[in-house]
């Protein structure tokens, strides 16, 4: 059980954080994000994250990263909190959908 704490990090209420301005960025690649995603999501897959920080800082928002699993926005989570970003671990991005209704 802790793998899973340890992956998607402690209980937030994403639907409050989300409501409350934060920015959804979707890790997948664009062909899968092309499949389905959150309605107003941003596509910036993980390869690419790196050149975007500075972009996502100027938002001066906290950021919700989901993706497939869970796996790349854990990465994604990691990446972004290391350039000193408030961001969450949404998961995969189909239960945070349903999270957010």
């Amino acid at each position: 059980m802790n793998i899973f704490k340890n992956l998607f990090g402690p209980k937030a209420d994403l639907k409050a954080i989300k409501e409350a301005g934060a920015v959804i960025i979707d890790v997948r690649t664009a062909g899968e994000y092309s499949t389905g995603h959150i309605p107003g999501s941003l596509n910036i897959p993980l390869d690419t994250l790196g050149s975007k920080i500075i972009e996502l800082r100027n938002k001066k928002k906290p950021l919700i990263t989901v993706c497939r699993s869970g796996a790349r926005s854990g990465m994604a989570k990691a990446q972004l909190e290391s350039a000193g970003l408030e961001v969450y671990n949404g998961g995969p991005w189909d239960s945070l959908i349903k999270q957010l209704a």
